[in-house]
């Protein structure tokens, strides 16, 4: 049985490119379940995956990247999984070392699936991808450090990109008051329509930190650009609040003191997605179905197929990726 896949090559030169290819179930790796895909998305790490390097991530080629996917259990050797069944996969180096999501098929280890809740569908599974698993990761990680709606604002930065957007609406619908941070002024309209409450300029934060403390401002934060702009916000955190980071679209440097976190108790909360228990992974997933606005995540979505992905991917490396990129990848 043939199926489509986009399959990255490396030439002589050592450089990788993209091309559609036509493969068989018996060019999949060997691993206990075989799915049917039907929906994949595009993140930052597809971006690199699909750059001409690889993005120091992928392993070896010939390769399939595309770190996430939904769709339906076709054959399986595991007895968590029978056919018919609808999964979700994110993580566990998928679409990195292993290959991933952009092709018709997939076969990968019981271990890393997660059965989709009741009331979200493979195409909603993947408008949340693994970038709104994050958010909702990040969500509940401040929640269990104290944060609740009342306690003040909650600042997202990079709030226009997939990790922030969905962590703005689910923010929202939880009662709390919600500062996005952008450095694009004609995402403002974009950022209220999913619950912000105030529109925070990137250049308000991105200066280097002057001063150790600064005023008590944000409650809570889900950071998704590291860097100098972390920094300042870990200044302007109320007593106790906490930062969950997330990224470093502003850099992997951190040029900080300690004094946040003396003497106000502030925490820095590192949120990985990648290695997550089963269990967390199962309770993030079934607070999505619960705590995301369905309304609110369709407003972010835009469509694209398997062809669209090489362009795709270079954007999104630019910044220029607005909310979420749906994937199908039978079209």
């Amino acid at each position: 049985m043939m199926f489509k896949a986009l399959v990255m090559d490396q030439n002589d030169d050592g450089l990788a490119s993209a091309s559609i290819k036509d493969l068989t179930l018996d060019d999949l790796p060997n691993a206990e379940v075989t799915v049917a895909v039907e929906y994949s998305t595009v993140n930052y790490k597809d971006g690199l995956c699909l750059s001409p390097k690889g993005g120091g991530l992928v392993r070896k080629y010939p390769h399939i990247p595309g770190i996430d996917f939904a769709g339906t259990v076709e054959a399986s050797d595991d007895d968590r999984y029978k056919p018919g069944d609808k999964v979700v996969l994110t993580g566990w180096r998928v679409g990195e070392a292993h290959w991933g999501g952009y092709g018709q098929k997939a076969r990968v280890k019981a271990d890393w699936l997660v059965p989709l809740p009741d009331g979200l569908s493979p195409q909603q599974a993947m408008a949340v991808g693994t970038a709104g698993f994050t958010s909702m990761l990040s969500v509940m990680a401040l929640e269990d450090h104290g944060l609740k709606p009342g306690n003040g604002p909650v600042l997202v930065t990079g709030a226009a990109g997939g990790v922030g957007s969905v962590a703005v609406a689910i923010l929202a619908n939880l009662g709390c008051e919600v500062a996005g941070v952008t450095g694009r002024p004609e995402s403002g309209d974009y950022l209220k329509s999913l619950g912000a409450t105030q529109i925070v300029a990137r250049e308000e934060l991105n200066e280097t930190v002057k001063r150790p403390l600064e005023g008590e401002t944000w409650a809570g934060c889900i950071d998704a650009v590291g860097g100098a702009m972390l920094a300042r916000v870990l200044g302007q955190m109320k007593y106790g609040g906490s930062v969950a980071a997330v990224g470093l679209a502003g850099g992997a440097a951190l040029p900080a003191t300690v004094i946040p976190f003396l003497l106000r108790g502030v925490n820095l909360l590192g949120i990985d997605s990648v290695m997550q228990p089963y269990d967390n992974r199962l309770r993030a997933w079934e607070r999505i179905a619960k705590d995301l606005p369905m309304d609110k995540l369709e407003a972010m979505v835009k469509p694209a197929t398997l062809t669209d992905l090489p362009q795709l991917g270079a954007d999104i490396l630019k910044g220029q990726v607005q909310g979420r990129v749906v994937v199908d990848v039978n079209a």
